[in-house]
């Protein structure tokens, strides 16, 4: 009886709903995302036409479930709220808001604007990636090091997306007719990235309990913050522009966010494919045969060097130290990768962790894909056109499938899947930034 009396129970515990697991904290929280985006839109409605109302609607539920799925992402939505009301208060002044305001209040001028917001968000990104390392070579991923480099990637991900709010704000105080979500132009799209792929990471890292591939991520996020700060100061994209007529939809708010989950996804599983060649080279004694490996590493973790616009720019300088700091940490990397291998997971969570980026990036990809394919018609009246824009979106999508296809019909796994990632990326690299440098079309109002 007593053993027919614990079964039950067991079953009646496995079986609990979904809503009846919930405890009162994740109902206060639903009732202030309700209440918050509820607040937003009566307050706003005069700026946004039934489209955008309805996506404001929908993410309500959506934000609720991510809220409740993982919870640190409850303190980072609180956090960012807050940081961005604040920063807006700091800019009312007598007659309303004022945009000059952020070189004159301290709060502004030094911490809340978006410009100082995604500054300190690229210092951020760089001091964690140093600090994932030195825990990796001091005492590995259980060390202060590490855990403080992860505490620094909350940090990072916290002022980039305080720094996206406020931009938005900003660019409404400009006029109604500039107001725009910052996601259309280069610089606003590699903040974008940065956070997105940091935010997927530390899922991931919290997922597999560890720490060990902080390092090797963050590579590629700081490669994409040097290549911000450089287009910052070389091309003034920090300011805020009006959008171009194709731009003026409510489809971008839709397609460029899903693109861009597949973006940091992908870029995340060729970091991990190449922790995980480091990892099968520890013990390789025979230096040619590690030299496709550096110079692969070289060009994947800093890949904003080789679309550099020619060496007469007056930015050349900037790239030739940016160069060689890459080929340093690269070769750090290869000299100590018998010490770094002892602290990388095993093959198979590392495989696996690769395959989830991949399949949550395709998912969003295609989706994104889907998403243009319908702005497209809205905006030039087709579908399709093989613009160079669409064509290499088709190429990466083609490659991602094929790896997906090989890995669940044949079972690809190990060496060949993690070279394949690895050079996922290169072709994911040129549909995002190389079509913008070096092809025209119909995107062309995204080139540099």
């Amino acid at each position: 009886m007593n053993t027919v009396t614990t079964r039950t129970n067991t079953t009646l515990t496995l079986n609990e709903g979904y809503f009846a697991r919930r405890n009162w904290l994740d109902w206060l929280f639903a009732v202030v995302v309700a209440v918050g985006l509820g607040y937003a839109l009566q307050r706003y409605a005069a700026y946004m036409d039934v489209y955008e109302k309805g996506i404001l609607l929908a993410s309500i539920p959506g934000m609720i479930w991510l809220g409740w799925f993982w919870r640190p992402l409850r303190a980072l939505m609180l956090g960012v709220v807050v940081m961005a009301l604040l920063a807006i208060g700091l800019y009312q002044g007598p007659e309303g808001a004022d945009l000059a305001r952020s070189e004159t209040v301290f709060g502004l001028k030094y911490f809340l604007s978006s410009q100082s917001a995604i500054l300190w968000m690229s210092v951020v990104f760089f001091i964690s990636t140093v600090f994932y390392w030195i825990g990796m070579f001091a005492k590995g991923e259980s060390s202060t090091m590490s855990l403080l480099g992860s505490r620094l990637v909350w940090l990072a991900v916290t002022m980039a997306l305080i720094g996206t709010m406020v931009r938005w704000y900003e660019s409404y105080v400009m006029g109604p007719d500039i107001g725009h979500i910052p996601v259309s132009n280069l610089y606003e799209v590699f903040v974008l990235f940065c956070w997105m792929t940091a935010i997927f990471y530390l899922y991931f890292e919290e997922h597999y309990g560890t720490r060990a591939l902080g390092g090797f991520v963050m590579l590629v996020v700081s490669a994409a913050v040097g290549f911000l700060l450089w287009y910052t100061v070389e091309r003034q994209a920090y300011e805020i522009q009006p959008l171009v007529p194709a731009l003026k939809s409510w489809w971008m708010k839709l397609h460029v966010p899903a693109n861009f989950i597949g973006y940091g996804t992908f870029a995340l599983s060729a970091m991990v494919a190449f922790a995980y060649l480091i990892k099968q080279q520890a013990g390789e004694t025979r230096w040619y045969k590690l030299a496709p490996l550096w110079l692969l590493g070289v060009v994947l973790c800093f890949e904003p060097i080789v679309f550099r616009q020619g060496a007469a720019d007056k930015g050349s300088s900037y790239w030739m130290v940016y160069f060689g700091i890459s080929a340093l940490i690269v070769a750090g990397i290869l000299l100590g990768r018998k010490r770094i291998a002892t602290r990388l997971p095993s093959f198979e969570v590392l495989d696996d962790l690769m395959y989830k980026a991949i399949a949550v990036g395709f998912a969003f990809f295609t989706i994104a894909t889907v998403l243009g394919a319908l702005w497209a018609a809205e905006a030039w009246g087709g579908y399709w056109s093989w613009d160079p824009k669409e064509t290499w979106a088709l190429i990466v999508w083609l490659n991602y499938a094929a790896w997906l296809h090989m890995r669940l019909m044949k079972g690809l796994r190990g060496t060949v899947s993690a070279w394949w990632a690895l050079a996922g990326l290169v072709v994911t690299t040129f549909a995002f930034l190389g079509v913008n440098m070096f092809l025209s079309g119909l995107h062309s109002y995204g080139e540099l």
